[in-house]
């Protein structure tokens, strides 16, 4: 659904993460590479602390809750005492930061004298210290897009997480390589306020991190977050959208649910519907021969049945606020979030998971409710987190009369979000003391003025001047960061389009079709274009050859040219061939006049397409029949 997001008064703020190509991590000299080999773990406990003020944030503690057990893995040359927070942080690496000055001078920001490290607290296991390190390099600043300037507010250099391998209710399992790479974060002004705008201006930015050379590339290097508010709906954070093309989806779906949540207020306010308390009823005797697998699996845990009324709420729970989710999905996410119970069930969705429409006329008559008016939840579990789930459950239904609640989301694949945590306050942040201050002179700044790249507008430009390429051809060899080798095989006196579209349009279309050309190195391209020059293959059996190689990665080109039979065929051959297919078609060849030859190519590619040079063949072709026709 389309919105007019002007007047709904739609603020959208992007922070990039990126991770950066530093050969050590920000405070130790380990490498900034992931590793499969393990070689031990050890396990933790982590618990939130206060802040120099004595307060507590709101995001731990509910993290804490969860009472989970974490188990680090530790790798050979990717893990050190700083990882496993048993030394403390070495000086923050050099390179990283000239990487993100370089950054935050193609952003125009202001950076800044002295960088001091701050630590910012989280305790979902992620990072093994309780907290990840971080600090201010610039602020302010702008990027330059379609003939406005959007604002930069800051440049921040932290460390990124370690790697979640696999989680349960109870433990979560997280490998060290990858906690301490340097990580680039970049967060521009709320004021874009379109969910394709959005998208242009985050590419924007990945290309101007891209063109620096010095970031990682791959899945899990870069990810965004986006802040997203209406005029009359609240900030959300929504963390982790892993894919470019995702954000207009995120932001117009976040737009829906803000909309259906004022929506649901109206409606709950307009008929007068009273506000539930904490009032729950054990039902269990009442379900303990019930069928419904998800009520004998608690039984059998030892574990209660309780309900908890809502008079007048009926359709209330059921209501859609996304596709595919309801109220009730966000009241359920609440209760894995802050306990940890799997979930809820409501009147809104039963009969349902086995139980019966009998058992629902039952229950309604136990608690006293109205069928046609009334609503219950149903939750299963020992009666203290039970308590405290509904808490939340009741806490939350309540804000609903209000409004939308400021909250941190997680992007899923479909584009809808879940509840994660509270937004953070303040009181997660403070200095840390085991890193002192990185003072940037002046001298410094010039150094690093002299490796500034070259903009992407002038890069465009001398590609499409040099090599006579589209605009789009250009654009896209940029894009897919494929100039450099582009540049390499044009020295091999092949057509520069051909080398183009086959590095930027057909493994496009390769990476769309599943295969992973990831796997082919830099030289067996260039390996591919001298068989094209030497007349070995045809440029119409490339994307082949690709796929090939792409599949069967530990052979050589030459390999799969001969595993596959992709060679061309002699000029001998050929000659032998055309011959055969002019004397068996001759007449309708002739018929055809000045379009004989066409003609005559078209037959030929039908059967000996990849086997034939195209060029050669047209000239061979048109040889013969100019014999013919005298």
């Amino acid at each position: 659904m389309k919105y007019d997001y002007k007047s709904l008064g739609l603020r959208v703020g992007l922070e990039i993460h990126q991770q950066l190509d530093t050969k050590n991590k920000l405070f130790c000299s380990c490498l900034t590479q992931l590793e499969e080999e393990i070689i031990n773990r050890i396990r933790r406990k982590l618990r939130p602390t206060k802040s120099e003020l004595g307060e507590i944030d709101p995001a731990a503690i509910m993290e804490f809750k969860h009472n989970r057990t974490y188990i680090y893995e530790i790798t050979k040359n990717s893990t050190c005492l700083v990882e496993l927070d048993e030394e403390p942080p070495h000086s923050i690496n050099k390179e990283a930061v000239e990487i993100a000055i370089i950054v935050a001078m193609l952003l125009n920001s202001n950076i800044l004298d002295e960088i001091h490290v701050m630590r910012k607290e989280v305790i979902d296991g992620s990072n093994i210290t309780g907290f990840q390190r971080t600090a201010i390099i610039a602020l302010g600043g702008y990027i330059d897009f379609e003939g406005e300037k959007f604002g930069i507010e800051t440049i921040t250099l932290e460390e990124d997480a370690s790697r979640k391998i696999s989680e349960t209710r109870n433990e979560v399992v997280y490998r060290l390589d990858r906690q301490g790479i340097p990580l680039i974060e970049i967060a521009t002004t709320s004021y874009i306020n379109d969910p394709e705008q959005a998208k242009k201006i985050a590419y924007k930015i990945g290309m101007i991190l891209r063109n620096t050379g010095r970031v990682k590339r791959g899945l899990g290097t870069i990810r965004q977050d986006i802040n997203i508010s209406i005029s009359k709906g609240a900030k959300i954070e929504i963390k982790g959208v892993q894919e470019l093309g995702l954000i207009p989806k995120v932001i117009e779906y976040e737009v829906e649910r803000q909309l259906k949540l004022l929506e649901l207020k109206d409606k709950l306010n307009a008929n007068n519907i009273p506000k539930p308390d904490l009032n729950l009823l054990d039902i269990t005797d009442l379900l303990r021969n019930s069928n419904s697998n998800l009520i004998q699996k608690s039984l059998k845990k030892g574990e209660r049945i309780y309900l908890q009324k809502l008079h007048k709420m009926k359709g209330f729970l059921g209501f859609q606020i996304q596709p595919n989710r309801r109220f009730a999905s966000e009241l359920a996410d609440y209760v894995r979030n802050w306990t940890t119970l799997e979930g809820l069930l409501h009147s809104d969705e039963l009969p349902n998971y086995g139980i019966t429409k009998e058992e629902v006329f039952e229950i309604y008559k136990y608690a006293e409710l109205n069928p046609e008016q009334d609503a219950f939840i149903i939750i299963t579990g020992h009666e203290n987190e039970c308590k405290e789930a509904m808490e939340k459950v009741i806490e939350r239904i309540k804000y609903a009369f209000i409004g939308v609640p400021e909250e941190t989301r997680n992007a899923q694949q479909d584009g809808t979000t879940k509840y994660s945590r509270p937004r953070p306050g303040s009181a997660r942040m403070y200095p840390e003391t085991d890193i002192p201050p990185f003072v940037v002179t002046k001298e410094f700044i010039e150094e690093i003025r002299k490796k500034l790249p070259e903009k992407i507008e002038d890069r465009v430009k001398y590609l499409k001047s040099k090599y006579e390429l589209s605009d789009q051809l250009a654009q896209e060899l940029i894009d897919t960061q494929m100039e450099d080798l582009f540049e390499r095989i044009c020295q091999l006196q092949i057509k520069p389009t051909v080398i183009a579209t086959t590095l930027t349009e057909t493994m496009k279309y390769l990476k769309r079709s599943g295969i992973n050309i990831e796997m082919i190195t830099e030289e067996k391209f260039i390996e591919i274009f001298k068989l094209l020059k030497e007349n070995v293959i045809a440029k119409e059996n490339i994307e082949t050859l690709i796929s090939y190689l792409a599949k069967e990665p530990h052979l050589n080109v030459e390999d799969i040219v001969k595993k596959y039979d992709l060679a061309l065929l002699s000029r001998e051959e050929a000659d032998k061939i055309i011959d055969n297919l002019i004397n068996e078609n001759l007449k309708n060849i002739l018929d055809k006049k000045e379009k004989a030859v066409d003609y005559t190519m078209k037959i030929l590619m039908s059967k000996y397409r990849g086997k034939i040079s195209s060029n050669e063949a047209y000239n061979i072709i048109k040889e013969k029949l100019k014999n013919y026709i005298n």
